[in-house]
């Protein structure tokens, strides 16, 4: 068994299995950073090389730029340079109508420090509100500092055509698009995917697992509501009731893990793969704080679903309700259930109540 790759661009091999940082911020629960980074060592010699953060995920960066520089130091720069590292730039909510180049470049060069690496290998690039300042002058600076060579690639995230076709627009030349996609959320499937393969751009897919909802720990379980400890399961529990009743969602489990038992896989490997063979989609993105879960990680590269499998899996999607509507639709209105539990101001502001927390709008 070995672990599949594939090119952004011929300058940009990845594995398609990439190893999420969300979980490690510290917002979704106790993290253990000395561990963490001693095991990011395990994945990149399993061949999950490729690492995703985002310059608003709260010591991330720096965690997997001392990893590279532990690597570097003991085992010698061939092999600190197999890693591949996916930042994002998130600029506050509050400073969109200000911000300006150099405080673009700025927020690229911290990362760089705090990553440890001379060149960002890819910065995937979002803009709260695009009706406020200019997302266009922003990316323009971003090109510029590629073409200086702080930057290998770029692309976006959270944003379905329109908005990345206006940044297109403006010259961008973009490799990736990462969005949220899963069985439970196939919105990228409709409109997304298909512009993507005319345009040259790639999916990079979040959510693959629904923050552990779509897992064996889940599976004949009642339905918990929404008292969660952090906001990754709010987020994706919201996304089930868009999906359908905690019903049909049992359903989906008890499928995955008949398809999982015939393979010998557990019925998080076939939610990845499912994923992985879907148009346009270049790798998932799995949330994984230490190596103890590695083995069924890597599960999803020892076997392949049939057509049973799929037919299986595509008449009891055709009975869920949704979400429907272009790709962070829902998530994007500040004012919906899935827009109030989030935080807008990370960079700045990481302690900030999110509007659910303070009890907005009920």
């Amino acid at each position: 068994m070995s672990v599949e790759t594939t090119d952004l661009r011929a300058d940009h091999p990845i594995s398609r299995v990439i190893k999420g940082g969300w979980q490690l911020a510290g917002d979704h629960g106790a993290v253990e950073p000395s561990a963490a980074i001693a095991d990011m060592e395990a994945f990149l010699d399993a061949g999950i090389t490729t690492f995703d953060c985002a310059d608003i995920y709260k010591g991330v960066e720096e965690m997997i730029g001392y990893f590279i520089a532990d690597v570097r130091r003991r085992r010698g720069a061939e092999v600190a340079d197999r890693v591949t590292v996916h930042t994002k730039l998130v600029p506050d909510l509050a400073l969109l109508g200000t911000i300006g180049g150099d405080e673009i470049e700025a927020i690229v060069d911290r990362s760089l420090k705090r990553l440890q690496i001379d060149q960002l290998h890819l910065v995937q690039f979002f803009w709260w509100d695009t009706s406020v300042g200019s997302p266009e002058a922003a990316m323009e600076q971003l090109a510029r500092l590629k073409e200086k060579g702080k930057i290998r690639n770029l692309g976006v995230t959270n944003w379905d055509i329109p908005d990345t076709q206006r940044l297109m627009g403006a010259g961008a030349d973009l490799v990736s698009t990462q969005i949220q996609y899963s069985l439970l959320d196939r919105r990228a499937s409709r409109a997304l995917a298909p512009w993507t393969r005319n345009n040259n751009l790639q999916i990079l897919c979040y959510g693959t697992l629904a923050g552990g909802f779509l897992t064996e720990n889940w599976h004949g379980k009642p339905d918990p509501g929404f008292a969660f400890e952090n906001r990754s399961l709010v987020k994706y529990r919201l996304i089930i009731d868009e999906f359908g009743s905690w019903d049909l969602f049992q359903e989906l489990l008890a499928l995955l893990k008949d398809i999982g038992d015939k393979h010998g896989v557990s019925l998080s490997s076939v939610a990845t793969r499912w994923v992985l063979d879907q148009p346009q989609v270049a790798a998932a993105i799995v949330g994984a704080r230490y190596a103890r879960h590695l083995p069924q990680t890597l599960e999803v590269f020892k076997f392949s679903l049939d057509d049973a499998d799929r037919a299986a899996i595509e008449a009891l999607l055709a009975r869920s309700a949704g979400p429907n509507g272009p790709v962070y639709g829902l998530e994007g209105d500040r004012n919906s259930r899935h827009g109030r539990i989030m935080k807008y101001n990370l960079n700045t502001r990481p302690d900030t109540p999110t509007l659910a927390e303070e009890g907005v709008n009920g």
